[in-house]
């Protein structure tokens, strides 16, 4: 593909960018690889590309560095398309626009921290019953340590996601309370802990992910003695890989509230979005990982 940059452009940063990633397809590319797409034939059937168009957008990602060639078999060779730390940059980049597609496209404009149900943005989201959580790690704790949030050690993984907790009330942004479905974190969190030796008895281990740093997340929970872990999507890893729903407040990117059940194999077996009620979404999660355990 040619460049379509010209000289008067050489130190804009928005032309530049777009001169690799300003086309309807590679940011679709990007989007997929994230979800841990990576070989060419199942790029193609996701995206309904013809061949020719999938190399020539394949080839101008791996020159620009952000994908790299890794064969996986020799014959006939074939190759896997990873991203790159400098495509894992464009993350955020990709969640910008779903947020906004969210807010201002599919909804009224208003920032809110959850949605309706009947949604085409919960339409989406209910959709990934049936995916596979791609292998991906978070950092969790004070430290830091990488963690997947599918956890190997339990039949089912309960992953809630929510948009922020914090140990100090003063922590939080301005006017949160006024977000629809930001408040009750707290809640949240702290139902999970109460009824945490049911989810152990049903096999199923509990995982939080939020977008806040690490050491936020582990104040909040030495305060409120979690037992469990609470893991960092401050990268936007896991948002990008299952195109969770976001929203923006005090200049971060916020995780809306929402609930999955994963089994070991990874793969999603319940979702519950929007969550309203945020006690009985809990319940719901206990029963659904006992009704999945029921022979």
């Amino acid at each position: 593909m040619a460049r379509r940059t010209d000289l008067g452009d050489a130190n804009c940063s928005v032309a530049q960018a777009l001169d690799v990633v300003g086309d309807w397809w590679t940011l679709l590319i990007v989007r997929d690889a994230a979800r841990g797409l990576e070989r060419f034939d199942d790029l193609q059937r996701e995206l309904g590309v013809s061949r020719k168009v999938l190399t020539e957008r394949l080839r101008l990602l791996v020159d620009a560095d952000v994908l790299v060639r890794e064969p996986y078999q020799e014959r006939p060779a074939r190759y896997a398309y990873r991203l790159t730390p400098r495509g894992r940059a464009l993350l955020p980049v990709l969640i910008a626009l779903q947020d906004w597609g969210d807010q201002w496209v599919l909804g009224d404009g208003a920032t809110t921290g959850t949605a309706a149900d009947g949604s085409r943005e919960a339409e989406r989201i209910h959709a990934l019953t049936g995916t596979r959580v791609p292998p991906l790690r978070l950092p969790a704790g004070a430290d830091g340590t990488l963690r997947d949030p599918v956890s190997a050690d339990h039949p089912f993984t309960v992953v809630y996601c929510f948009p922020g907790a914090y140990a100090r009330p003063a922590s939080y942004p301005p006017g949160w309370g006024a977000i629809p479905g930001a408040a009750g974190c707290t809640l949240e969190s702290c139902t999970y802990r109460d009824r945490l030796a049911e989810f152990a008895a049903a096999g199923a281990a509990v995982h939080g992910v939020s977008s806040q740093r690490p050491d936020e997340q582990a104040e909040f929970a030495e305060r409120e003695r979690l037992g469990f872990p609470l893991l960092s999507d401050a990268e936007l890893t896991l948002a990008a890989a299952l195109r969770l729903p976001t929203f923006r407040a005090g200049g971060t990117v916020r995780l809306k509230r929402l609930t999955l059940v994963v089994g070991a194999d990874r793969v999603v077996r319940r979702v519950f979005y929007p969550v309203t009620d945020i006690t009985a979404s809990v319940a719901a999660a206990l029963d659904a990982v006992r009704n999945a355990t029921r022979p």
